[in-house]
C-alpha cells in the first residue's frame, strides 16, 4: 500500500458546542482515513490552531463567541489559507452566513439537521465525510476582498445602457419569440465563482440567464438576494410556469429540478428526487433549454465536483449552441468542467474572468443576426 493511501486527513473542529464537537470527533475518528488533531470553541482559537497545527481541513461553525466563523475564515484565508468546510444551520441566518463564508474562501458547507435541541449528524454523515475528503484535495489560495456591488441605477432609471440606447425591452418567451438563453451550472466553489461572473450582466442584457447550483432551498433563496446586490441584471428565484424574459437572471430553487418548456415557461419539479445523484440536476436544465432555444443557447460549466453538466453541455453542442468551460487554474474543483471537456463538446476553456466576455460576444452576435421576437 502506498504512503498516500496510509495518510490520514487531519481535521481541526471549530464549534462552540461541546456536544457538537464530540459528535464530529466521533464521526471523523470512526473513519480509517481521518484523524481529529484539534478542537476549539471560538474563532480566535481557530486562527491560532490553524497556524500551529496546519490541519488538512477545518470544519467551521458560524455563530461563536469572541470571534465568529466568518471573521475566523477571513483571517485564516488571508494569512494562512487552509481548506474550510462550514458546518452550520440551514436557517435563513445560517444560509446568509454560510454564503458569506464561501465568498471569503471556504470550500464547501454541510447543514446541521435540527429538531429542537436534537441534532442527528449521522443523517448527514456521508455528506460531511465526502465534502471534507474533497476539500482536503483543494489547492487553497489567499483570498481577495469581496467584490463591489454593481453600480446599477436604482429602479433601472438613468445611467448608460451597456447595450446601447436601442436595447430591447424584456420579452416573454413563446413559441413565436426566440432570444438567447444563457445557462450556467456550478457546484463546489460555485457561489464565490458566480459572484465574480455576475457583475458583467446588466439590466439591458438581451438574453435570459439561468443559474443552477447544487444547493438546498434556504441557500438559493438567500443567494438570489445577495447576488442581486452585485449585478445590474434583475435577479430572482425561478417560479413555476413563469415565462423566461430577457434582462433577467433566474436562480433555480434548491432541491427542485428546473426545466424550460417548448413555450419558454419554467417547470419546477420536486417529485422526481435525485437525477444522476443531483438535486437540482444541471443536465436536466441544460437539456431542456437546448431543446427550447437551440443554437441560441449558451452554456457555461463552472467549478464543481463530479460530472453534472457534461450531458447538458453535449445537448447544447448538438443543438449548435455555444459551450464554455471554466479552466482548471481558476476552478476550485475541476471535476465538472473536465468531464464536459472529455466529451469533446466544449468550444472554449476560459479563466472565470474571461467567461462573461465570451458570453456577451455570443449574445451580441446572435441578437444582431436574429432580431428578438423572430420565429426560431
Amino acid at each position: 500500500m502506498s504512503a498516500n493511501a496510509d495518510k490520514k486527513i487531519r481535521v481541526l473542529i471549530v464549534d462552540d458546542s461541546t456536544f457538537m464537537r464530540k459528535v464530529l470527533e466521533t464521526i471523523f475518528n470512526g473513519e480509517p482515513n481521518f484523524q481529529v488533531i484539534g478542537q476549539c470553541k471560538d474563532g480566535q482559537e481557530a486562527v491560532a490552531l490553524a497556524e500551529s497545527l496546519q490541519p488538512d481541513v477545518i470544519t467551521m461553525d458560524i455563530n461563536m463567541p469572541h470571534m465568529n466563523g466568518l471573521q475566523a475564515t477571513e483571517k485564516i484565508m488571508s494569512s494562512n489559507p487552509r481548506p474550510i468546510v462550514i458546518v452550520t444551520s440551514e436557517s435563513k441566518e445560517g444560509a446568509g452566513g454560510t454564503l458569506r463564508a464561501l465568498e471569503l474562501g471556504a470550500i464547501e458547507f454541510v447543514s446541521k439537521p435540527s429538531s429542537g435541541i436534537d441534532l442527528d449528524m449521522n443523517s448527514v454523515k456521508e455528506d460531511l465525510l465526502r465534502k471534507t475528503r474533497m476539500a482536503s484535495k483543494v489547492r487553497v489560495v489567499r483570498t481577495v476582498a469581496r467584490a463591489k456591488p454593481a453600480s446599477a441605477p436604482a429602479n433601472g432609471v438613468g445611467g448608460a445602457a451597456k447595450f446601447g440606447a436601442g436595447a430591447r425591452p424584456a420579452l416573454a418567451g413563446s413559441a413565436d419569440q426566440r432570444f438567447p438563453v444563457v445557462v450556467i451550472g456550478a457546484s463546489t466553489g460555485g457561489p464565490a465563482t458566480v459572484m465574480r461572473l455576475a457583475p458583467g450582466f446588466t439590466r439591458d442584457f438581451p438574453a435570459a440567464v439561468v443559474l443552477v447550483l447544487h444547493m438546498p432551498q434556504a441557500f438559493t433563496t438567500q443567494f438570489a438576494a445577495q447576488l442581486a446586490e452585485f449585478t445590474g441584471i434583475r435577479v430572482k428565484e425561478a417560479e413555476h410556469n413563469e415565462a423566461l424574459q430577457t434582462g433577467t437572471l433566474y436562480v433555480c430553487p434548491g432541491s427542485k429540478h428546473m426545466r424550460v418548456t417548448p413555450a419558454g415557461r419554467v417547470q419546477l419539479d420536486d417529485t422526481s428526487g435525485r437525477i444522476n445523484g443531483y438535486l437540482p440536476c444541471i443536465d436536466v436544465t441544460m437539456e431542456s433549454i437546448a431543446a427550447y432555444a437551440g443554437a441560441m443557447t449558451i452554456g457555461a460549466v463552472l467549478t464543481g465536483m463530479a460530472g453534472d453538466g457534461a450531458q447538458g453541455a453535449k445537448a447544447i453542442r448538438t443543438a449548435r449552441g455555444l459551450v464554455l468551460a471554466q479552466d482548471e487554474a481558476t476552478s476550485v474543483i475541476f471535476g465538472m468542467p473536465a468531464e464536459a471537456i472529455k466529451l469533446n463538446v466544449v468550444d472554449q476553456v476560459l479563466p472565470i474572468d474571461d467567461i462573461y466576455g465570451a458570453i456577451e460576444k455570443r449574445v451580441i452576435a446572435l441578437t444582431r443576426a436574429t432580431p428578438v421576437g423572430a420565429r426560431g
